[in-house]
Protein backbone atom coordinates (compact mmCIF):
# COMPACT_ATOMS: atom_id res chain seq x y z
CA UNK A 1 0.00 0.00 0.00
CA UNK A 2 1.64 3.12 -0.65
CA UNK A 3 1.60 6.48 1.84
CA UNK A 4 -1.44 8.45 1.63
CA UNK A 5 -1.51 11.54 -0.27
CA UNK A 6 -1.70 15.20 1.56
CA UNK A 7 -4.99 16.61 1.49
CA UNK A 8 -4.63 20.00 3.02
CA UNK A 9 -7.81 21.54 4.25
CA UNK A 10 -8.20 25.54 5.76
CA UNK A 11 -10.96 24.35 8.11
CA UNK A 12 -11.40 22.00 10.47
CA UNK A 13 -13.42 19.55 10.93
CA UNK A 14 -14.33 18.10 7.56
CA UNK A 15 -16.53 15.35 6.64
CA UNK A 16 -15.74 12.21 5.18
CA UNK A 17 -17.77 12.35 2.62
CA UNK A 18 -16.53 15.97 1.78
CA UNK A 19 -13.28 14.94 2.24
CA UNK A 20 -13.85 11.99 -0.02
CA UNK A 21 -14.69 14.29 -2.92
CA UNK A 22 -11.75 17.45 -2.04
CA UNK A 23 -9.08 14.59 -1.80
CA UNK A 24 -10.15 12.94 -5.04
CA UNK A 25 -10.98 9.70 -3.25
CA UNK A 26 -14.94 10.20 -4.54
CA UNK A 27 -16.13 11.62 -8.07
CA UNK A 28 -19.46 13.41 -6.39
CA UNK A 29 -21.43 13.36 -3.51
CA UNK A 30 -23.37 10.62 -4.69
CA UNK A 31 -20.03 8.14 -5.26
CA UNK A 32 -19.12 9.15 -1.94
CA UNK A 33 -22.00 7.78 -0.38
CA UNK A 34 -22.05 4.96 -2.36
CA UNK A 35 -18.53 4.12 -1.12
CA UNK A 36 -19.72 4.47 2.26
CA UNK A 37 -22.94 2.15 2.13
CA UNK A 38 -20.63 -0.33 0.26
CA UNK A 39 -17.80 -0.03 3.41
CA UNK A 40 -15.48 0.21 1.02
CA UNK A 41 -14.06 3.35 3.16
CA UNK A 42 -11.91 3.09 6.25
CA UNK A 43 -10.84 5.86 8.63
CA UNK A 44 -7.73 5.05 10.70
CA UNK A 45 -7.63 1.51 9.45
CA UNK A 46 -11.21 1.01 10.71
CA UNK A 47 -14.36 1.01 8.06
CA UNK A 48 -16.74 4.15 8.33
CA UNK A 49 -20.02 4.02 7.66
CA UNK A 50 -20.79 7.59 8.47
CA UNK A 51 -20.87 9.83 5.68
CA UNK A 52 -21.21 12.82 8.73
CA UNK A 53 -18.14 11.68 10.52
CA UNK A 54 -16.23 14.19 11.59
CA UNK A 55 -12.13 14.63 10.30
CA UNK A 56 -9.69 15.74 12.25
CA UNK A 57 -5.49 16.87 11.36
CA UNK A 58 -3.98 13.35 10.89
CA UNK A 59 -6.82 10.95 10.00
CA UNK A 60 -5.83 9.09 7.25
CA UNK A 61 -8.98 7.52 5.07
CA UNK A 62 -8.46 5.25 2.48
CA UNK A 63 -10.43 3.77 -0.45
CA UNK A 64 -8.98 0.42 -1.65
CA UNK A 65 -5.00 1.24 -2.21
CA UNK A 66 -5.92 4.95 -2.21
CA UNK A 67 -5.19 6.91 0.55
CA UNK A 68 -5.50 10.77 1.89
CA UNK A 69 -4.56 12.40 5.11
CA UNK A 70 -6.08 15.02 6.81
CA UNK A 71 -3.57 17.94 6.68
CA UNK A 72 -5.29 21.10 8.21
CA UNK A 73 -3.56 24.40 7.54
CA UNK A 74 -3.77 27.80 9.25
Amino acid sequence: MSDPVDVPITGEPIRLGQFLKLAGLAEDGSHAKDLIDAEEVTVNGEVETRRGRQLTNGDVVAVGANRGKVILVH
